[in-house]
């Protein structure tokens, strides 16, 4: 996924000039760190919340072993091996009462014809540590072109169970957006059925149905690893993406955000894979986290800029970026807030440019004389300052 992820990035920032806009919630923190991961699991993709413990598996090439994390100790517990699979390239989980199913979906390049999804029983699961699965093969409908154009928008990182069907959603590393498709949990031979598309402007690595509050969050991060968090309510099998939706901010800095899974009806964990890039000197372990849903009607932003249940517009404050060529930064900033100062500081934190508002004569920054690097724009409000980084090829 490594390498998929800065063809991407590259292509974005040299050539289109990738936009993007943040809605943040400043009432409460609402995600919170709770430790990195073992080493073992720096390329946990997929989570689940089953038996009192979370259950994740990294990706491609690696081993077709589930594994067991304790919620306190955050140590693995348990290796469950699937003994007649391999790991061709493992992406989410997902369950139901009585399986637990593997994502065997990851796709960069859209040439892959051995698309799967295996399904192990529970009752396997809890009594043995090697287990087998049964397997659901399958291919997309509407995909007639398998030919190796670089990366596709027939890759998959995220489903989910909604009553009685699999939902695959895709991630689309040319079109930035979502497409849906639905098959049977019976196994066999199937032909993914594609019922809905989201244009969400960003990549989706993760999917998770809560069956207690009937909503469905999906979660991904941008080309510049901005991680961002969905709700969708009301999602039907014929219909995925409704309007009612909700995105929250992740505070959490850059992330390679990879899996979700709730625990009760408004307690989430999140789940990141470890991303090193030395020549910008970007290095982010594999990392675990908790989101608490904000409660309705408490006063905390929704991306429609007002308050749940009372109508009150809030401070919401959306920052595009754009780079038209590798020796110009333009932005667009629209808020309410009082703006005081801009800067731009280096991945140290070494303030390299400041300006009062007053000083800013346009929203058109020259960087040619910055050398290659990962910067940060800071803009600096009355009450509080936001940082956006940018990357300089």
């Amino acid at each position: 996924m490594y390498f998929a992820f800065m063809q991407v990035l590259l292509k974005q920032f040299l050539f289109f000039g990738f936009s993007f806009g943040i809605f943040c919630s400043y009432a409460q923190e609402n995600v919170s760190f709770l430790s990195e991961l073992p080493d073992e699991l720096s390329e946990s993709s997929g989570l689940i919340f089953f038996n009192g413990k979370l259950i994740t598996h990294n990706d491609s090439g690696n081993l077709p072993v589930l594994y067991e994390i304790d919620t306190t100790t955050f140590e693995i517990t348990r290796r469950v091996r699937i003994s007649n699979i391999e790991n061709i390239d493992w992406e989410d989980l997902t369950q139901d009462e009585q399986f637990i199913y593997i994502g065997d979906f990851g796709n960069n390049l859209g040439t892959r014809t051995d698309l799967s999804v295996y399904k192990v029983s529970k009752v396997a699961f809890i009594n043995s540590d090697t287990v087998s699965a049964e397997k659901i093969n399958f291919r997309y409908k509407d995909q007639t072109d398998f030919t190796n154009n670089g990366n596709s928008d027939w890759d998959a990182e995220a489903f989910f169970v909604l009553n009685d069907e699999l939902v695959i959603l895709t991630k689309q590393w040319k079109s930035f957006g979502t497409s849906a498709y639905v098959l049977s949990k019976n196994g066999g031979e199937q032909v993914a059925q594609k019922i809905d598309d989201y244009q969400v402007n960003g990549l989706i690595t993760g999917a998770s149905y809560n069956i207690e509050t009937k909503s469905l969050f999906i979660i991904g991060y941008s080309t510049i690893l901005r991680p961002f968090l969905i709700e969708i309510e009301n999602s039907r099998n014929t219909s995925i993406f409704t309007d009612m939706q909700t995105k929250y901010s992740l505070n959490i800095g850059s992330a390679q955000i990879e899996g979700i899974t709730y625990t009760d009806k408004d307690t989430y964990y999140l789940s990141s894979e470890y991303f090193e890039r030395t020549n910008l000197g970007i290095q982010l372990n594999a990392q675990l986290f908790k989101f608490k849903v904000p409660q309705k009607g408490t006063g905390e932003m929704e991306e429609n800029g007002t308050e749940n249940g009372g109508g009150v517009e809030q401070n919401i404050t959306e920052i595009r970026l754009y780079q038209p060529n590798v020796n110009q930064l333009v932005y667009e900033l629209n808020t309410v807030d009082v703006l005081i100062a801009r800067a731009i500081h280096d991945a140290t934190g070494k303030q390299l440019r400041y300006l009062l508002k007053d000083e800013m004569v346009e929203n058109i920054i020259d960087i040619s004389t910055f050398h290659n690097a990962i910067y940060y724009l800071t803009f600096y409000f009355e009450n509080r300052t936001e940082s956006i980084p940018f990357i300089k090829f």
